[in-house]
């Protein structure tokens, strides 16, 4: 009896207890680091990062650690803080966008690194190719292409049908688009539109206002505004001064339509996100970065804020509502 009811509690014992991977991965709380070139990420890309993880059974508090620093637009900063954050022993770094990713890269080349909105990352020599990164670096791209800013182009010409002259605002500074790349593509584009386009440069906030009186000096129509992390941390001034020298704009992300921006088309942010907690998900577990795949954006999303168009006295043609995936009133 004694010998029956030992085996009895053993057994028992044996079903109420997890199997060991698992029983080690609750006893250990893992870190990982968001590291970002410009502001946090904003609530819904957080809110829609952290849920993901959870779905993966990843818990912030309980079983992970996550950190965020950022650079605030000032990619000087970024070496002292991918230092700080590689000292803390983070088992994935998560890095936005292409400045940041290099500089983590550069900081290690063994913690894995999952890549946010990358220009290039084959051309930036982050990756080997996109089916097998062979690094430590893998993750999502959004390479600008002359098809992505001839429809940006095309979209603000058909917002404001009178737009001859059309002004591309970038950030000289940004390692990801110094030189021709991004300003040749947009040229390009410009172009195959019949668009006369102006290129005004900006590397910091206090150069922001010099750029939109040199725009209003060359009767600009509109405006096209880079993807810039320092553009991002700064969109309700960029806003603000859209709508104060009357230039309609489009950027590149749907957060600048909301802040008051009229028109953005580009990858969904907070998507993006959700698509790098899979990645993260996947490396804590083991996984090397160096095989897997790198993905790239397949969906593209058009926002408009009328509320900024009937400052600008702008007629939105209903053609154009009808097409746009959001429209803040």
């Amino acid at each position: 009896m004694n010998r029956r009811r030992f085996l009895l509690m053993s057994l028992a014992s044996a079903l109420a207890a997890p199997p060991a991977a698992e029983a080690e991965q609750a006893r250990n709380v893992y870190r990982i680091g968001v590291l970002s070139a410009g502001s946090q990420p904003t609530s819904e890309s957080r809110q829609a990062f952290e849920h993901a993880l959870r779905e993966r059974g990843w818990v912030p508090g309980e079983n992970l650690v996550i950190t965020y620093p950022f650079a605030d637009g000032k990619y000087d900063r970024l070496p002292a803080l991918v230092a700080e954050l590689v000292r803390l022993e983070p088992r994935v770094i998560v890095a936005v966008p292409t400045v940041a990713v290099r500089a983590a890269r550069d900081a290690t080349t063994t913690i894995p690194i999952v890549m946010l909105f990358v220009s290039d990352p084959v051309a930036e020599g982050l990756i080997a190719s996109f089916a097998r990164p062979g690094g430590n670096v893998t993750g999502l791209t959004l390479t600008p292409t002359r098809e992505i800013f001839a429809k940006q182009l095309q979209l603000l010409k058909e917002a404001v049908p009178r737009a001859r002259r059309i002004v591309f605002l970038w950030n000289p500074a940004n390692p990801a688009t110094t030189g021709p790349p991004a300003v040749k593509i947009v040229e390009e584009a410009a172009r195959s539109l019949g668009v006369e386009l102006q290129v005004v440069g900006a590397q910091a906030p206090q150069e922001f206002e010099p750029a939109f009186r040199a725009m209003t000096q060359a009767r600009a129509d509109a405006l096209l505004v880079h993807i810039d992390s320092m553009f991002f941390t700064h969109r309700a001034w960029l806003a603000d001064l859209s709508l104060e020298h009357r230039l309609p704009t489009m950027y590149g992300a749907g957060e600048h339509a909301k802040a008051g921006g009229l028109m953005a088309y580009g990858r969904n942010l907070a998507d993006g996100y959700r698509r790098a907690a899979g990645y993260v998900d996947t490396l804590l577990r083991g996984a090397n970065p160096a095989d897997l795949a790198v993905e790239q954006p397949t969906k593209f999303e058009f926002a408009i804020n009328l509320k900024t168009a009937k400052a600008l006295g702008l007629r939105i043609p209903p053609s154009l509502l009808a097409r746009a995936d959001q429209v803040i009133e």
